[in-house]
This record gives structure tokens, C-alpha cells and sequence, in this order.
């Protein structure tokens, strides 16, 4: 694929629809293409570059717009992998970028090529209008984010961190995307992330002849698990992030007085709102709970031998300020004691104590959209940002996209027929055009 040309800033979605048409589907991966292409673009409107790789087949690419050096730099990074397609129906092959009754679709337009899109078009339009902002701009384009990020962000934290030296901030994943609560359109602005924290459970029991009856064997104690689990949510905690998100959301709807507002920080009324808010209400759970899903179950080897083992794979996510132990606790409080926990994996991620960018990020909404609301949020996922974290970089998830009413972005985003709707390139483009003006001054 040729660089489409130094113009090609103000067309994101030309930009974006040559970024899908690479399939950088992970596993395996193989971002290299992807990241040449965009090596190509930026080096040929006048960026130096730098790659970095701990597999060839799956570069980062860093690349910066100088500034004054009055404010530190600020980092914007996303990935270019994306996840697979198999066993999905698509109205449009997912890797052509087909431009269909106003939208992108293709794979990657969410998730988050369509983020990537919006910093290249902002980059080259700064370069273009010889925009000098207050500090520098640093571009890290990354591999694998979308499995545990060792060929992307954690390499390049571990082996590179030199190249994120001063920064404080970034721009990356998630938020930013318009919703509507009852009649009323706002932007939920990522100022924090859950940390991953898979567990594994293990069941035991009496094995036996499969020919035999059998009761309150292993199986059956999988079965209770899973139904304790489908059926119960971990107990509620209110975070200081999703205390001021409900504070800035009900402030919005002035028949909503005080006494109903203190009322929603009661923990044993916040499930009964949850409740009551339908397909919103499972949205907004996880920010109120840790949450954990079984994803994969071993047990068994031979047809007609009871199992004595049964081993559970656990997708945990950790409120911030949370920690293992809490979660595993709350798990035997549900399931009682007949059944062992242990920890596979925890990604720290501190807590937020900083909100220095959120007005910054908020008014650049305000101005290009004064219908929407700007409200803090605690993402339910993890992104690339537990890593980044570690350096001490903040990250905000701005990707601005000022969605119709209707669409529905978390049952979009990974699914059959992933598409952004092409006005969103352009809303999101001009916001991040807007932030590169501003930051710092």
C-alpha cells in the first residue's frame, strides 16, 4: 500500500480505511506492515522516527513534534493489533474498509484504529500549519495490546522507558465516545482503569465409574459456582472516581434534588438503582463492584471417569485501591470454602489522585459539542495504561466520537460489524487538533 499523499490529514477516514484494510488480527498479530505504512506517512511529511521491537514481526513505532519546552511533554499511544473475526457474520468483509450509509466498518474502526486515525491526522495537520504546541507531542504507535501487551507497551516500559521521559500525561484508550441517559447526551472522559487480576478456582471431589450414579462430585460443585456467579454481584464499593462521575451526571438533571443525590451513595441502594436502569445498569455495575467471570473450565480426561478435579480460569477485574486478597476474599464469602482460590496474574495500577488534564479535555467537548456533558470515568476494561503507569504517566482516555443516538458502542466494539460513523473520524480528528493547540497554556 503507497502513502496516500501529504493532504491525506484531512481526510481521517481515507487514512483510517487504509489502517483496517491491514489485518493485524491477534494472535499473531504481524503489525509490521501496519507500522511501516504509518512510518511511511509520518517520515514523508517531515517526522523522525524510531522503531522498536522485540519481534520484527511486531514493531512499535515513536515518533515527536517538537514544542517550546514550556510544559512537559504529552504522550499519545494506541495499538494497530486487533482481535479476531472468526465465528462472526459481517454485512462488509471486516479487513476492506467499506464506506456504507455513512459509517467505516471494518475491524479495528472502534478498537482502535479509529484512535490512531485521529492522532496521525492531527499530527500531520500540526506539522502542515507549522503549529508549535507548549511540549513536545510524543506518538507511540504499539503491537499486541489486545493480548498482554509483551511485545508493545510492556516491552517499551521495560526496555525503552527513556523515550516517555518527563511525560505526566497521555492520551489513549478509552473514552470520550457520546451516550444518552435519559434524554440527555454526555461524554464520559477515562481519568482511571480497573486492573486485571486473573484467578484460578479449583474444585475437588470423589472421583468415580462414569457408570455408576454419582452426587456432590466435583461437577456438581461447578454447576453451583457458575450459578452463584451468574446470579451475584461481589459487594458494592463507591470510588472517589465514580463518585464525582454521578455527582457531574445528576447535577445535569435538575429535578434530581440533594436528598435523592446522597441517597445514591448508599451501597445498599446502589444495586437497587442498577436494577432499575435496565441495559444502562449493567454498563455502569462494574465501576461499583469487582467483577469476575469464568471463561475457561478443565477437568476431566476420559469419558467414563468422574473427574476428582475441576479447574476454573477466573477473569477478574479490580476496583482501584484494590488488591488480590480483597477479591479472592469476596469470592469465598459467595462460594463458600469448598472451593480454592489462587492468584494467576495481577496487573497493578496506582489510583488517580491527579485530575490536572479533565478540564482541558473537557472544554475541547463543551466548544465542539455544547449539548454534551463531560463526566469523569473509571473504565471497566484495562488498556495499555496499567503499563504506562508504572512510569508515572496518568492516562485519560480521549478518543472523541460524537456517536448518534442509538448506537450502541459497547455492543460494537469486538463484535460483528465493528463501524464508526465517518463524522466521528472528523469530530475526533479536530479534537485532538484542539488539544495539540492547547495543552499547556
Amino acid at each position: 500500500m503507497q502513502y496516500a499523499g501529504k493532504d491525506i490529514y484531512k481526510c481521517p477516514s481515507r487514512l483510517l480505511q487504509d489502517l483496517i484494510r491491514f489485518n493485524t488480527t491477534n494472535p499473531p498479530g504481524n503489525e509490521a506492515e501496519c507500522i511501516k505504512y504509518i512510518n511511511n506517512i509520518l517520515t514523508q511529511a517531515g517526522f523522525k522516527t524510531s522503531i522498536f521491537a522485540k519481534d520484527h514481526n511486531r514493531p512499535n513505532l515513536i515518533s515527536r513534534l517538537k514544542g517550546e519546552n514550556t510544559a512537559p511533554p504529552l504522550l499519545l499511544y494506541g495499538h494497530v493489533d486487533v482481535v479476531s473475526t472468526a465465528d462472526q457474520t459481517w454485512t462488509y468483509p471486516p479487513f476492506d474498509g467499506i464506506l456504507a450509509d455513512g459509517f467505516l466498518w471494518g475491524r479495528g474502526t472502534l478498537d482502535m484504529k479509529g484512535g490512531i486515525a485521529m492522532f496521525l491526522s492531527a499530527l500531520l495537520r500540526a506539522k502542515a500549519e507549522n503549529l508549535i504546541p507548549a511540549g513536545d507531542i510524543v506518538l507511540a504507535v504499539l503491537s499486541d495490546e489486545e493480548e498482554f501487551g509483551n511485545f508493545g507497551a510492556k516491552y517499551m516500559v521495560e526496555n525503552h522507558a527513556d523515550q516517555f521521559k518527563g511525560i505526566r500525561y497521555a492520551i489513549g484508550e478509552f473514552g470520550a465516545f457520546s451516550f444518552y441517559l435519559l434524554n440527555r447526551k454526555f461524554y464520559p472522559i477515562q481519568v482511571e482503569e480497573k486492573q486485571l487480576c486473573t484467578l484460578r478456582a479449583i474444585i475437588r471431589g470423589p472421583g468415580g465409574h462414569g457408570a455408576l450414579p454419582f452426587r456432590g462430585g466435583a461437577m456438581a460443585k461447578i454447576a453451583r459456582l457458575l450459578y452463584l456467579l451468574d446470579k451475584h454481584r461481589l459487594p458494592v464499593h463507591i470510588t472517589p472516581t465514580t463518585k464525582k462521575m454521578i455527582i457531574s451526571a445528576v447535577s445535569s438533571f435538575p429535578c434530581l434534588n440533594e436528598k435523592i443525590l446522597n441517597k445514591m451513595f448508599f451501597p445498599c441502594l446502589v444495586d437497587k438503582m442498577l436494577n432499575l436502569l435496565g441495559n444502562n445498569g449493567d454498563l455502569f455495575s462494574p465501576l461499583f463492584h469487582n467483577t469476575v467471570n469464568a471463561t475457561i473450565i478443565r477437568g476431566g480426561d476420559k469419558i467414563n471417569v468422574i473427574p476428582g478435579k475441576i479447574v476454573v480460569e477466573l477473569d477478574g477485574r479490580l476496583l482501584p485501591g484494590f488488591k488480590p486478597d480483597n477479591l479472592i476474599k469476596e469470592l469465598y464469602e459467595l462460594l463458600g470454602n469448598d472451593v480454592e482460590i489462587e492468584t494467576v496474574r495481577y496487573d497493578f495500577v496506582p489510583a488517580v489522585t491527579d485530575m490536572g488534564l479533565y478540564n482541558t479535555l473537557a472544554n475541547i467537548l463543551h466548544k465542539l459539542d455544547p449539548d454534551g456533558i463531560a463526566l469523569p470515568v473509571l473504565l471497566a476494561g484495562v488498556t495499555d495504561g496499567r503499563f504506562f503507569s508504572q512510569l508515572g504517566i496518568q492516562t485519560y482516555g480521549f478518543l472523541p466520537m460524537n456517536l448518534p443516538k442509538g448506537f450502541d458502542f459497547s455492543s460494537t466494539i469486538h463484535a460483528a460489524n465493528e463501524r464508526i460513523p465517518i463524522d466521528s473520524i472528523e469530530f475526533g480528528s479536530n479534537a485532538i487538533f484542539k488539544l495539540l493547540q492547547q495543552y499547556g497554556r
